[in-house]
């Protein structure tokens, strides 16, 4: 799997994280991640923060100890710029706001969050980009980084993601969902495959201040083929 490197120095590395690739080895013994995949080129890295594994986007490693010192301070006191791009189930008809709500692990089912009085506090900004019939693109930015916070955030208020298999509606987009009943992927296909089959969310941009200069530093990620193709159908079908 292809990794983009969008800057490498002797304190900082920030890669593109492609989808459906853990970040780190989780609790299952799974040995493949985005860790040890650097790791094997650049040597010993250290983990400032982390993307579901279904999530695309920007990700920074530090290189030393004293870098990691650095940025998880920053990323503690909520100085780094995360901003993200989210396709929601439903049309979102007030343009900004804010989620305040505080979220902590699902009092039943293990490995999943919720909203809860009990949980940790948890606040998203989001703005409408892009109204369709029943989907809206939006920014979010995260001025905390709780577990699946923008997940959450955006169920409790009636707008999960558009594909999530843990909190929202659908495990795949399928075009004929846009396009009508009547809609035919192929004149022998007798299933039809999904356009996007992950989390409809992608860390579009990170900000932060180098560890060792201080320079504020701004990487941004294009929106892979799956979620442009999703995008490309809603202009044309679901507007």
């Amino acid at each position: 799997m292809r990794i983009e490197l969008l800057h490498e120095d002797e304190h900082v590395l920030v890669v593109v994280k492609p989808a459906d690739l853990l970040t780190i080895p989780d609790r299952f013994g799974n040995p493949d991640s985005l860790q040890a995949q650097l790791e094997r080129k650049y040597g010993k890295i250290y983990i400032v923060h982390r993307l579901d594994r279904e999530t695309s986007g920007v990700i920074c490693f530090a290189r030393t100890e004293a870098a990691h010192r650095n940025l998880s301070m920053q990323f503690e006191q909520h100085k780094v710029g995360k901003h993200y791009l989210a396709l929601v189930d439903g049309v979102m008809h007030q343009e900004t706001g804010e989620i305040d709500k505080p979220i902590g692990p699902h009092p039943v089912i293990a490995g999943k969050m919720a909203v809860s009085k009990q949980g940790k506090p948890s606040f998203t900004q989001y703005q409408v980009l892009e109204l369709f019939k029943q989907f809206t693109l939006v920014e979010a930015t995260l001025k905390t980084g709780r577990t699946h916070q923008i997940r959450v955030h955006f169920q409790s208020i009636g707008y999960p993601l558009a594909v999530d298999s843990l909190y929202g509606r659908r495990e795949g987009f399928l075009l004929s969902e846009i396009k009508g009943r009547n809609y035919r992927s192929g004149k022998f296909s007798e299933e039809e495959r999904p356009l996007m089959t992950r989390t409809s969310l992608h860390a579009t941009r990170l900000v932060f201040e180098h560890p060792e200069t201080g320079e504020r530093l701004e990487f941004s990620a294009e929106l892979p083929k799956d979620f442009n193709a999703v995008l490309n159908q809603l202009r044309k079908w679901g507007k």
